[in-house]
């Protein structure tokens, strides 16, 4: 029984020792630095990476919406005839990044240098939950009438406005920064000397 202990220590440890001399050989990606074409074989990978890098934030917003009618009779100055308030409130989010599909690779085999070019971060999603918007009436008088149409640009309206707000805060310049990390931690392996992360 010990002896059979012993040999299978033994050969848990021989494949401990090969795994680790594989990876050794080999950058986080699988790549070797054998050839230039390292940077195309990373190509994919660094897109997803890329992908996920993406900064998000999630949000909480309550606002209130209202429409009025106003007719007019001759004569007279126009007379509101009905009002409605709703408060309504809902979740969203804005999420920053770079564009994967057009970040670019090279690989330069006598400074052994990875460069990787990244277009600067940009909105790529500003997504309000309308399906799940809770909605209260404030005021709701007769005849009045509030179209779903006045939820939705309301919404919209605030939606583009919390992304001005965001992009005025550096949201943007944050998301580039996220991703200089995480892509220079990733790629910074023995396979390449120097990692270049250039924004463009």
């Amino acid at each position: 029984m010990m002896k059979k202990l012993i040999g299978i220590l033994f050969f848990v440890l021989i494949i401990g020792a090969a795994a680790g001399y594989a990876f050794s050989q080999t950058s986080l990606f699988g790549v070797t630095t054998n050839s230039s074409s390292d940077a195309s074989l990373v190509q994919d990978r660094i897109v997803k990476i890329a992908e996920l890098a993406s900064l998000e934030y999630e949000y909480s917003h309550v606002i209130i919406s209202e429409t009025d009618k106003n007719i007019s009779l001759p004569g007279v100055s126009d007379i509101k005839f009905a009002e409605a308030i709703r408060l309504i409130k809902y979740n969203g989010y804005i999420k920053a990044g770079s564009k994967a599909s057009e970040i670019e690779t090279s690989y330069n085999e006598n400074t052994k240098q990875l460069v990787v070019r990244v277009p600067k971060a940009v909105i790529l999603e500003n997504v309000a939950d309308m399906e799940n918007m809770e909605i209260r009436d404030v005021k709701d008088e007769l005849f009045s009438d509030y179209p779903s149409q006045k939820f939705v640009e309301d919404i919209n309206a605030e939606s583009e406005k919390r992304e001005k707000e965001k992009i005025e805060q550096g949201f943007l310049e944050e998301a580039d920064n996220n991703t200089e990390e995480i892509l220079t931690a990733l790629l910074e392996t023995p396979a390449y000397e120097e990692v270049i992360i250039e924004f463009y």
